[in-house]
């Protein structure tokens, strides 16, 4: 295959800011470029919710770089100011890409929005927040109603 896309989902109790959570996913990636005997060097990265604290964190942490990013129903506040986490140098690569909803349960876009316009606003790379007034904090909405907005974040058109 010529992309490895890895999806963070929520992790019970081994919350994604942690070291641990991220060499489980190089560990895994690993694994991968030792079966195929090729190395995996770059990933897209897809989090819904809290697994998009792991987009955020292996992006910092991870050992490959990430080409595309698909944030859904995220807030990643819970890590900081947005321009603080922005201003790192490993996230200023690839691209980002934010789906949220004006009907999230868990991330109210009131709060969620602000952070994301300025995380984008600091990142220096392609940064898109791309909101749906009747999104839900939930997988199959955004598959069922955005789905082209999903395959835009990840399948890019660029090398």
């Amino acid at each position: 295959p010529d992309r490895i896309v890895v999806s963070a989902s929520a992790c019970k109790q081994n919350h994604w800011a942690t070291q641990q959570m991220i060499n489980a996913v190089d560990a895994a990636l690993d694994s991968v470029a030792l079966r195929r005997k090729s190395p995996v060097e770059q990933v897209d990265l897809v989090g819904i919710s809290d697994g998009s604290l792991g987009v955020i964190m292996y992006s910092y942490l991870g050992k490959r770089s990430a080409k595309n990013r698909l944030l859904m129903s995220s807030y990643g506040g819970f890590l900081g100011e947005p321009n603080e986490i922005a201003a790192v140098p490993k996230l200023q690569s690839g691209r980002w890409t934010f789906l949220q909803g004006g009907s999230d349960r868990l991330y109210p876009s009131d709060k969620s929005v602000p952070w994301i316009e300025s995380f984008c606003k600091g990142v220096k790379v392609e940064c898109k927040l791309k909101f749906d007034e009747k999104g839900e904090h939930d997988w199959q909405y955004w598959k069922t109603n955005r789905h082209s907005w999903i395959d835009e974040a990840i399948f890019d058109k660029t090398p």
